[in-house]
């Protein structure tokens, strides 16, 4: 047996009207966790570096000087969960009568599939991009999880788990059925954008399953490399100045691409500080490093991004940031902004934060 769905789609987008998100086709929608108001702190920065900022990515200028610049209140809407009937899963799209949902890029265009022959209920929490970026599977994909282990079987399309996933999968208890054809008599999804205050306490089950038995050292900092993987944002001197952060305040340097989880894990999970080029290989130390720690980002002046900002507000952690010279794929930031950002970070209410030579004198 054959579906349409595809061509159905296809013909809504050739008529301007589009095919609408899964939670509009929901037989069933409700409150997961309530909707919460919070306060937006500043970030630490020293003066002239949002004037520093010449284009911004994922959000307008003004959205990201105003979510650097904080002191304001604001609402988070609700987590909502939904309950669908007769829903397929093929190629990476959830299609159901009228509706459709996109988690990763298709490998194929056809306007007809084959009915999967499998068929079961279950709930899934990935998102386009969680699969998209990593740094995104591990603020958000992971904290849906959460919610999902509680509402049934919990199924994932991603066949193919890489790099740092299997260990995170495997400390944080998460053993998903893995999927690329099925249909479901019932499937929940859950609408978890919103940093609400439930979702805040997901966050830090998270960091406690990943800390859980570890008798992690407290440290001044760690700065995590990016060197030129992914999107191009290329700190000319990051190697630098993680070497003399390392000589002058005793950070310990680490490169995600070739350390373990288990090693990111000990050495983040009581940082003070961690610190290093914009980007998601940052969120493996956003998600263990303790409330109040600072993430301290160096960003290009064409690409400047407040994302990380929102996960360290919602789990009460601060941001500091610092706008180099240059472009993306070619910037530089100066080491007298990085010791007076550094005096602000300490200012702020980190006293072990002190150079080498003074802890020494």
């Amino acid at each position: 047996m054959f579906s349409l769905r595809p061509m159905n789609a296809y013909l809504r987008r050739l008529s301007g009207r589009g095919a609408p998100d899964l939670f509009a086709a929901a037989q069933e929608t409700w409150e997961v966790a309530p909707g919460s108001g919070r306060y937006v702190p500043p970030a630490l920065f020293l003066p002239g570096q949002i004037e520093r900022i010449r284009t911004t990515e994922f959000a307008p200028l003004d959205i990201v000087a105003k979510a650097f610049r904080g002191d304001y209140d604001t609402f988070e809407d609700a987590t909502v969960g939904a309950r669908l009937r007769n829903v397929d899963l093929v190629d990476g799209v959830l299609y159901a009568d009228g509706a459709q949902r996109h988690l990763r890029a298709k490998s194929s265009r056809p306007l007809a599939y084959r009915v999967p022959t499998e068929i079961m209920s279950g709930a899934m929490y990935e998102s386009w991009v969680g699969n998209r970026w990593f740094g995104n599977w591990l603020s958000d994909d992971i904290m849906a999880y959460l919610l999902a282990e509680t509402a049934g079987t919990v199924v994932t399309s991603r066949t193919r788990r890489t790099g740092h996933v299997p260990r995170y999968e495997e400390l944080l208890g998460m053993d998903p059925l893995r999927r690329d054809r099925v249909h479901f008599d019932e499937l929940i999804l859950f609408e978890d954008l919103p940093h609400n205050a439930g979702k805040s306490r997901r966050c830090a089950e998270v960091r406690r399953r990943l800390l859980a038995g570890r008798r992690c050292q407290p440290t001044a900092g760690v700065f995590l490399l990016r060197g030129d993987s992914g999107d191009a944002r290329v700190m000319t001197n990051e190697r630098q100045i993680a070497d003399e952060l390392a000589r002058t305040y005793g950070f310990h340097v680490l490169d995600p691409a070739t350390a373990t989880v288990d090693e990111i894990v000990e050495l983040c999970g009581h940082a003070q500080v961690v610190a290093g080029v914009e980007g998601s290989h940052l969120v493996h130390g956003l998600v263990v490093m303790p409330p109040r720690a600072t993430l301290l980002v160096f960003q290009p002046p064409d690409r400047t991004v407040a994302a990380l900002k929102t996960i360290t507000d919602r789990q009460e952690q601060r941001y500091a940031f610092i706008v180099g010279e240059g472009t993306s794929d070619a910037f530089s930031v100066d080491w007298i902004e990085v010791r007076r950002t550094l005096d602000l970070i300490a200012k702020a209410g980190e006293p072990r934060l002190q150079e080498v030579a003074a802890v020494g004198s």
